[in-house]
């Protein structure tokens, strides 16, 4: 079968909604519906308070705001063919509109990590040299590093729609998750991935292990810095500041690594392990990164309260 054919025959893809169990899909819409209300509505009360409060006009949370749009965008790449599925019981997507969400979820993720790091940055400033704190991490430099982290992912995920897109498809077109992935698609391909495969490999360890690579560093230094403290008082005062960007990197990577172990050496476990895993680390980061800065940023907190307070008074 040649390749013009090949192509003619995958004018779409199918998406999987939970694995051998389509009949329960509608049971999944409801709370899916909540993930991605509860996406919207803390991301959006985090940068509203980011906005109203001119105290927070600090650079972490001028970070923390670019985190909550990424986080947002994420969720918004994924929400149509999620939706489509759950809600719909729509599960086919068009070839063209399929490598499209494909560049935006890798592009997101890639910009996600890049955002780590920069706050990773961040709080290695803040308690290294809080005097300069501000002098350092300018309104312009934070622009600048925003911009950087934006063209880094854009230049690295761009290539992976065309390679996807010069494969010729003449196995099934029924994709394993609910939305389309660059190594869910590759595998439907009847000719050589080596390319793709390779080049994926090479995003993975210049990229996203990269930046792990670069937080763990900042920590150390971080951690080096704050020993060198003489009171355990102001010691404990600085790792708490560091607490939620930790946790952060936490959600992003435990599940990120979760999902590549699995497809690596979990190809004997049930599809629906490898569907969890994937939707885990696509929907659970952006639910609770802004209830974990709530939580755990003392200066958030005290304004959504007040903000909540004030309307109940006014009411």
């Amino acid at each position: 079968m040649n390749s013009t054919a090949s192509h003619a025959n995958h004018h779409s893809f199918i998406l999987t909604g939970i694995p051998g169990m389509s009949d329960k899909n509608p049971w999944m819409a409801f709370p899916l519906g909540f993930l991605y209300t509860l996406t919207l509505l803390g991301n959006g009360t985090i940068l509203a308070v980011i906005k109203v409060d001119e105290s927070l006009h600090e650079p972490m949370y001028y970070f923390l705001s670019i985190l909550a749009v990424t986080d947002v965008s994420l969720s918004m790449s994924t929400s149509p063919s999620m939706l489509s599925i759950f809600w719909f019981n729509a599960p086919e997507i068009p070839f063209d509109a399929c490598i499209t969400q494909m560049f935006f979820i890798h592009g997101f993720g890639v910009v996600e990590s890049g955002v780590l790091v920069s706050m990773a940055f961040d709080r290695f400033v803040a308690i290294r040299d809080p005097l300069r704190y501000a002098s350092i991490l300018t309104h312009d430099i934070i622009g600048k590093i925003g911009i950087a982290v934006l063209i880094r992912a854009v230049c690295v995920v761009l290539p992976v729609p065309f390679l996807i897109k010069r494969l010729p498809f003449c196995h099934s077109n029924v994709l394993s998750h609910s939305y389309c992935l660059h190594q869910d698609a590759m595998r439907l391909a009847c000719a050589s991935t080596r390319i793709n495969s390779l080049y994926g490999l090479i995003i993975v360890i210049f990229t996203l292990g990269l930046d792990a690579l670069i937080i763990l560093f900042s920590y150390m230094l971080i951690l080096k810095t704050v020993l060198g403290i003489a009171s355990r008082t102001e010691r404990v005062k600085a790792l708490n500041t560091c607490l939620s960007h930790i946790c952060a990197v936490l959600l992003f990577y435990v599940p990120l690594i979760g999902v590549t172990m699995i497809h690596r050496f979990g190809k004997h476990l049930s599809p629906v392990v490898h569907t969890l895993m994937a939707n885990i680390y696509l929907l659970l980061p952006p639910v609770l990164n802004p209830i974990v800065y709530s939580v755990k940023t003392k200066q958030i907190r005290r304004r959504i309260l007040h903000m909540f307070q004030g309307r109940k008074d006014r009411a």
